[in-house]
C-alpha cells in the first residue's frame, strides 16, 4: 500500500500539465489511435492547460491589488479561509488515497462497459474533490472503510452528473464530445444556479432582463467587444479600489488580455481533445452500437474560455468582497474563495445560458450561501487539516470542504454521534 501511495503521490507532484499529457497519450492508445496522434494530441491538451493555468494566474494577479484593497477594510473575522490548493493537498493524505484512482477508473471502465454511464473521466487530477470528502468522513468517523466508500461514491456520481450535463455543456461551450466531472460544480453549483434560475421566472420585470455578450456587442459596437469590456472592468475596478494610475492601466490591460487568451487556450486544448473524442466514440460504436456517445470528462477549467464565464467572474468578485464585509455573522474574509469565483463562473454562465445579468447573479449568491456553510464546517475542516498535518491556529476552512450540500452533511451527521 505504501508503494503504491509514494507512486501516486510521485505521479501528482509533476502536476496536472504534466498528468495531462500521459493520461491523454495511454488513453489515445487505447482507443486504438497511432502512436504519433496520441502523442500529439497529449502533448496539445497539456501545453493548453498549462497556458490555461497561466492566464487564470494573469487574471489572479491583475486583480490582486483590487482584494487587496477590500480585505484591509475586513475585520472581525475569526475563521481563516485556507483556499482549495491546501485543502487539496491535505486530501492525498487520506490512507486510502492511492487506491482511489485504480477503483474509481476500473469501476468507470465497468459502468461504460455495461452501459449505464456515457462518460469517460480523465480528470485526474480533480480526484481531490471525492476524496475530500471521503477524508472528511475518515476523520469526523475514525472509519477507513466509510471514508474509501464515499470518495468511490463521489467519483461515481461525477460520471452520472457528467452524463446529465453533456448534452447542455457541448451545446452552449461548443465543446463536442466532452462533459464537465469537477463534481462540486456539476452536482451542486450547477444545480443551485438553475434553481436560482427558476425562481427569477417567476420575479415580473426581472424575469425579462436578457443581457448577453452578443447582444451587448451588437448594440453598442467596439464597447460590446470582450477585450473593450476587459479593459473597462478593469480599470473601474482600480479606480474604484483608488490604485495609482499605472496601476489602473495595469488592471485593464490585465483583464483584456484574459479576454483575448483564455478563448484561445481552450481552443488549444480542445485541439488535442477532440481527435482523441472521436477515437473514443468509434472505438465504443464499434463495440457497443452506432446509439453510443461517449463523452470524455474534464476539468471545469474548460468552460472558461467563454467571454460571459470571464466578464462574470471579473464583476462577480468584488461584489462577493462587498457581501462578506456587510452581511451579518460572516465569520471569514473568503480570500480562498475569490480563487474559486471564476470555476463558479462556468457552471452558472451554463446554467444561465449565456446571460450575464442572471449569470452574475446565480455566482454572487453561491458564494454567498457558501460564506455561512464553510463556517458551519469549519470545525470539521479544521479537524481533518490537523490530521493532515497542517498546522492551524484557531479554525480554517474552504469552499472545496463547506460549500457542497456533502460536507455539510457529513459534518451534521458527526455533530449527531
Amino acid at each position: 500500500m505504501e508503494t503504491l501511495s509514494n507512486a501516486v503521490q510521485l505521479v501528482l507532484n509533476l502536476g496536472a500539465k504534466a498528468i495531462l499529457p500521459i493520461i491523454i497519450f495511454f488513453l489515445g492508445i487505447f482507443f486504438r489511435m497511432k502512436a504519433k496522434n496520441a502523442l500529439i494530441a497529449g502533448l496539445t491538451v497539456g501545453l493548453g492547460f498549462l497556458g490555461l493555468g497561466l492566464i487564470v494566474d494573469l487574471l489572479t494577479s491583475t486583480l490582486q491589488p483590487a482584494v487587496d484593497y477590500y480585505q484591509e477594510l475586513g475585520t472581525g473575522y475569526t475563521i481563516i479561509d485556507i483556499g482549495w490548493a491546501a485543502v487539496g493537498a491535505a486530501s492525498w493524505m487520506a490512507p486510502f488515497a492511492a487506491l482511489a484512482i485504480p477503483v474509481g477508473l476500473l469501476l468507470n471502465l465497468l459502468l461504460i462497459r455495461f452501459k449505464i454511464v456515457k462518460t469517460m473521466n480523465i480528470d485526474i487530477w480533480n480526484y481531490m474533490h471525492f476524496l475530500i470528502p471521503g477524508f472528511l468522513t475518515y476523520v469526523l468517523f475514525n472509519s477507513v472503510i466509510a471514508g474509501f466508500l464515499v470518495t468511490i461514491l463521489m467519483s461515481v456520481i461525477a460520471l452520472f452528473a457528467g452524463d446529465r450535463l453533456a448534452p447542455l455543456w457541448q451545446e452552449y461551450f461548443k465543446l463536442e464530445e466532452t462533459t464537465c466531472t469537477t463534481v462540486n460544480l456539476i452536482a451542486w453549483t450547477f444545480p443551485v444556479a438553475w434553481l436560482v434560475n427558476r425562481i427569477i421566472d417567476f420575479i415580473p420585470v426581472v424575469n425579462k432582463i436578457d443581457l448577453s455578450m452578443e447582444k451587448i456587442h451588437k448594440r453598442i459596437g467596439i464597447f460590446g467587444d470582450p477585450m473593450v469590456i476587459g479593459l473597462i472592468v478593469g480599470v473601474l475596478l482600480g479606480v474604484l479600489t483608488k490604485q495609482d494610475v499605472s496601476e489602473i492601466i495595469s488592471m485593464g490591460i490585465g483583464v483584456a488580455g484574459v479576454m483575448l487568451l483564455m478563448p484561445k487556450m481552450v481552443g488549444v486544448m480542445m485541439g488535442g481533445l477532440a481527435p482523441v473524442g472521436k477515437a473514443a466514440n468509434k472505438f465504443m460504436k464499434k463495440r457497443m452500437g452506432d446509439n453510443e456517445n461517449l463523452s470524455i470528462g474534464m476539468d471545469v477549467a474548460l468552460g472558461m474560455g467563454d467571454p460571459t464565464v470571464i466578464t462574470t467572474t471579473v464583476i462577480t468578485i468584488p461584489l462577493v468582497i462587498l457581501a462578506a464585509l456587510v452581511l451579518p455573522n460572516v465569520q471569514f474574509f473568503p480570500v480562498g474563495m475569490l480563487t474559486s469565483v471564476c470555476y463558479f463562473a462556468v457552471v452558472c454562465t451554463l446554467a444561465s445560458k449565456g446571460n450575464l445579468f442572471r449569470s452574475i447573479l446565480s455566482t454572487l449568491i453561491f458564494c454567498i450561501i457558501s460564506m455561512y456553510t464553510c463556517a458551519y464546517v469549519a470545525p470539521g475542516a479544521t479537524e481533518m487539516l490537523r490530521a493532515a498535518g497542517f498546522e492551524i491556529s484557531g479554525l480554517g476552512t474552504d469552499v472545496s470542504v463547506g460549500a457542497p450540500i456533502w460536507g455539510v452533511m457529513i459534518y451534521w451527521i458527526s455533530t449527531l454521534f
